[in-house]
């Protein structure tokens, strides 16, 4: 049976009503590295070496080309929708760099970076996109909208803030297994207002998850900037509030960020125990290629950031270590563009799943009612086949 001990009455004793009101208290933030690639006086590393390093780069690198490309490709009507992290690479890429294979990521939807990372293929990335029949999700998801079980890397769904209680119960699931592994769940922090977030950190908290929640704050939840979407110290200061162990850094900053991570899975691990990052970061680019960020903030504000450009403070730090030299720079960033414009061209050809994938794979027998509306859809389509991209020999 277990003693429920008031601890609240450890704190001081008062007989006026007092406030507390600590959501002002500065909230120390993590920084290590400089826009010139410096390492700040007295700063601790995280665990890296040359190749380490240089995997990481190149993965900022495939990151930063396949977001320009695939913008791009979307304003030539090759693709539907797409969703950028310019300006917020370090803090997925960096995350993953410092995790171990078997941990699962929990993404929300800019959180490419973590993946590549892991090893998905440019080809996996292209057929996802495109939604064709070598695509692992069948074509049922929009486009990001990535997963694999191989990588441990939970397909992304839509809904904001859905992951996170799911993390936390993974997470306990991990533990309650007792593997050596941790889940790591990536949000912004507009899907710190979801409802899910509360619960998600209070039920990591109760029940010792080994999770780290990592925020990245880039400053809009669409258009909404963060002055607008709550009073508090960030999102930091709520996990103070729910009894967990947070940590503020610089999202800009790839070796604050790979140590963060680092220092926190070790915790997660030894403690049973979830922790929470809030990275300080800044959307360059816009909410998704449906967004237009003109209407809501200026190009002095957009300038600002663009001076802190995580992938170049990186290659600074690489040259000033003699690991990296500007023939590999140009060398690997003409290779990419090359890449994944051939890999555009191929995935677009690729035919798409066949329509009966729609629903199986559902129900072990496809109900009833189900069933008729998948036969209203295929009279459908063959009555207007020019209006949908599917292949006439494939409706079944």
């Amino acid at each position: 049976m277990s003693t429920n001990t008031n601890t609240y009455e450890k704190g001081q004793v008062v007989h006026t009503p007092t406030f507390i009101d600590g959501h002002s208290v500065d909230i120390p933030i993590l920084k290590i590295l400089q826009q010139d690639g410096s390492v700040y006086d007295g700063a601790e590393l995280p665990k890296i070496d040359q190749e380490l390093a240089t995997k990481v780069y190149k993965t900022l690198a495939f990151h930063r080309v396949l977001d320009e490309r695939m913008v791009a490709a979307q304003r030539q009507g090759r693709l539907s929708f797409y969703m950028t992290a310019l300006g917020e690479e370090a803090t997925t890429v960096g995350g993953a760099a410092a995790l171990e294979p078997q941990d699962m990521i929990m993404a929300q939807y800019r959180e490419q970076g973590a993946l590549m990372f892991r090893g998905f293929e440019l080809e996996q990335f292209m057929n996802q996109m495109f939604s064709n029949e070598k695509d692992l999700g069948k074509g049922r998801q929009m486009p990001i909208h990535y997963g694999s079980n191989e990588l441990n890397y939970m397909t992304i769904s839509s809904p904001l803030g859905t992951q996170i209680p799911q993390a936390a119960g993974y997470a306990y699931g991990q533990k309650l297994q007792g593997l050596n592994a941790v889940t790591i769940c990536y949000f912004g922090e507009g899907a710190a207002s979801e409802g899910d977030f509360h619960a998600g950190l209070n039920m990591a908290a109760v029940h010792g998850a080994p999770v780290i929640f990592f925020c990245r704050n880039n400053g809009y939840a669409i258009s909404t900037p963060s002055d607008e979407q709550y009073k508090g110290n960030g999102i930091a200061s709520r996990g103070v509030g729910y009894g967990i162990k947070t940590l503020r850094i610089d999202g800009n900053d790839i070796l604050a960020v790979m140590k963060a991570v680092q220092w926190a899975r070790a915790y997660a691990l030894a403690e049973n125990a979830p922790v929470i990052i809030e990275a300080m970061s800044y959307r360059l680019g816009a909410h998704s290629t449906s967004d237009d960020p003109s209407g809501y903030r200026t190009r002095e504000e957009e300038a600002k950031w663009q001076a802190n450009d995580p992938i170049l403070r990186m290659k600074n730090w690489l040259l000033a270590q003699n690991w990296w030299d500007e023939a590999q720079e140009s060398s690997l960033f003409e290779g990419l563009r090359d890449e994944v414009l051939a890999a555009v061209k191929v995935a677009e050809k690729i035919a798409k799943p066949e329509l009966r994938e729609l629903v199986t794979d559902v129900y072990d027998d496809v109900p009833q009612h189900i069933e008729k509306q998948y036969q209203d859809l295929v009279e459908h389509i063959k009555q207007y086949p020019d209006a949908y991209p599917v292949t006439s020999g494939r409706l079944k």
